[in-house]
C-alpha cells in the first residue's frame, strides 16, 4: 500500500539500493519502454553535456535492460541517417513500434516534423524509407512533434502536437497516414501552465500519450492526464499521477521553473502484468537541460484513475529486504490482481494457484524468516511457498494455514532456508477454487 504521510519513513535508508536515475548521469530523456520479445526498449531522446545551458539535443537513442534494473546502450541514431541529411541540435522525443516483422522508430525533428527509420530488430540498424518526414509541418494547425503510436487490433495510430493533440490512423505500411489528422477534444484541461484552468492559450503541454487499461483509454500530457471510452475520444480531464506527497527526501528540487508537473515527458507500460511510469527528472543533475529518466510503479482504483505514484531512488524491481515491501509492486505476477483496500493497494488471488516474483532483492545474507501480511476474504485452507528465482524454482520455504475469512489483516510467518545477499524470490500461493487471499506486503526477519 501507498500512503503520502508514510513517506519519510518508507523511504530512509534507501539510497544503497537506489535505482533511479534508471541510467544516471548521461542525459537520457523523454523516454518511451516499449517492450519486445520479453526485453525493455527506452527509445530517448539524448541531452548532450551536463554544462547545457539550453536544449543540445544531437541523436537519439535506444537502451535495453531485460528487468528494468540494469541497462545496456544499443543503438544510436544521428541525423545524419535521416532526411535531415546533416548535424542537427534538435533531436527530440521519439516512440517505436513493430508490424510484420519490421521495427519502427518515429523521431522529432525539434518541434516541426516527425520522421520514422525502419530496422529489423529492436535496435536497428536503421534506414529512412521515406527520405522526408512523414508529418510535415504544415500538416495541421499544431506542431507535428512529440509523437506517440498507440496499436488496437492490429492498426496503429499516430498522435501528436502541442496545446491542441491530433490523431491518424497508419497506413499499414506504417510510414504513411491513412486518413487526415483528427483533433482530440479534451474537456476541462489542465497543465503545467495551467494549473488553475483559466490558460486557454496554452491549456496542455507537448509530449502526448496514449495507452489503454481496462477498456478506458488514457491521453497523458507529462503527468497529467485524461480518459475516454473512445480513441478519438472526446477525453475528460482528470487529475496529475505526481502530486506534493509523491516525492521522497531529496527527489522534490530542484525543478522546472512551473513546478515539479511541468517537463515529466514520458510514457506509461505494461509488464508481467505490472504497470509504470517513464519520465523525466532533473531533481539530480540540478538542471532543467540535462534531464534524467524515472520509472515508477503506476496502480489503478478501481474506478479507473490512476493513484498517485511515488518518486524516490529505489525505482521498480529493485527492493530493500530490511524494509517492508509492498506486495502490489512486484515485477511479475500471474493469477493475482491488484485491490484496492483500506484506502491503500494489495494483491489478491484470481486463481487456485498463484504467483509473485521480486528481482533483486538485496540485504538477505542474514534473513532467516519472512512475515507476510495477508486477509482471508473466504474461508479456507492456504498453502504459500516462498521459493528462489521463479516460481518454479528451489524451495526455500512454506506454510499452510487455514482461516475463517473474517477480512482482517494478520500475519503469516514462514521459516527459510539460507539465502545469498541478493536474490530473486517469489511467493507461491495454492488454494481451493472461490478462496481468496489478499496479501498486502511482507518484510524479512
Amino acid at each position: 500500500m501507498f500512503s503520502g504521510f508514510s513517506l519519510v519513513a518508507f523511504f530512509a535508508g534507501t539510497s544503497l539500493y537506489a535505482q533511479n536515475p534508471i541510467v544516471p548521469n548521461v542525459g537520457l530523456n523523454d523516454p518511451h519502454i516499449r517492450i519486445f520479445n520479453d526485453t525493455a526498449y527506452v527509445y530517448a531522446s539524448h541531452d548532450k553535456s551536463k554544462d547545457n545551458k539550453k536544449f543540445t539535443m544531437e541523436d537519439w537513442w535506444v537502451w535495453s535492460s531485460p528487468d528494468l534494473v540494469h541497462w545496456n546502450k544499443e543503438s544510436v541514431l544521428s541525423p545524419e541517417q535521416t532526411y535531415i541529411g546533416t548535424p542537427f541540435s534538435r533531436c527530440w522525443a521519439t516512440d517505436a513500434a513493430y508490424k510484420n516483422g519490421k521495427y519502427y522508430w518515429y523521431f522529432s525533428e525539434g518541434n516541426e516534423q516527425t520522421g520514422v527509420v525502419v530496422g529489423d530488430s529492436p535496435v536497428g540498424p536503421w534506414e529512412d524509407v521515406l527520405g522526408k518526414p512523414l508529418l510535415s509541418s504544415d500538416l495541421t494547425p499544431t506542431h507535428e512533434y512529440d509523437i506517440t503510436v498507440f496499436e488496437e487490433d492490429g492498426a496503429h495510430y499516430i498522435v501528436f502536437g502541442v496545446w491542441d493533440f491530433y490523431i491518424a490512423k497508419l497506413n499499414d505500411d506504417m510510414v504513411g497516414l491513412a486518413e487526415s489528422p483528427k483533433k482530440i477534444t479534451i474537456n476541462n484541461p489542465r497543465g503545467p501552465y495551467n494549473q488553475d484552468g483559466k490558460n486557454l492559450e496554452k491549456p496542455t503541454d507537448d509530449k502526448p500519450f496514449v495507452h489503454q487499461y481496462n477498456g478506458k483509454y488514457y491521453l497523458s500530457w507529462g503527468c497529467f492526464y485524461a480518459m475516454s471510452d473512445k480513441l478519438y475520444g472526446p477525453y475528460n480531464y482528470v487529475d496529475t499521477v505526481i502530486k506534493a506527497e509523491s516525492f521522497s527526501e531529496g527527489y522534490d528540487a530542484p525543478t522546472w521553473p512551473n513546478g515539479f508537473l511541468q517537463g515529466r515527458h514520458g510514457s506509461f507500460f505494461e509488464w508481467h502484468n505490472q504497470w509504470y511510469y517513464v519520465y523525466c527528472d532533473i531533481s539530480q543533475t540540478g538542471n532543467r537541460y540535462f534531464r534524467d529518466s524515472f520509472i515508477s510503479y503506476v496502480h489503478y482504483k478501481d474506478n479507473g484513475e490512476i493513484a498517485t505514484i511515488r518518486v524516490d531512488g529505489t525505482g521498480v524491481a529493485n527492493y530493500n529486504a530490511n524494509q517492508r515491501i509492498e506486495a502490489e509492486d512486484y515485477f511479475k505476477s500471474d493469477g493475482f490482481q491488484k485491490k484496492e483496500f483500506e484506502e491503500n493497494f494489495s494483491v489478491q488471488n484470481t486463481a487456485t494457484t498463484a504467483f509473485l516474483c521480486y528481482t533483486n532483492i538485496k540485504g538477505l545474507q542474514n534473513m532467516s524468516s519472512v512475515q507476510l501480511r495477508t486477509a482471508a476474504m473466504d474461508a479456507g485452507t492456504f498453502r504459500i511457498e516462498i521459493r528462489k528465482n521463479n516460481s518454479t524454482g528451489d524451495l526455500l520455504g512454506s506454510t499452510t494455514v487455514s482461516r475463517k475469512g473474517h477480512n482482517q489483516l494478520e500475519n503469516i510467518s514462514i521459516e527459510l532456508s539460507a539465502m545469498q545477499s541478493q536474490e530473486d524470490i517469489c511467493i507461491l500461493l495454492k488454494s481451493q477454487p472461490n478462496q481468496k487471499l489478499l496479501i498486502d506486503s511482507f518484510i524479512f526477519r
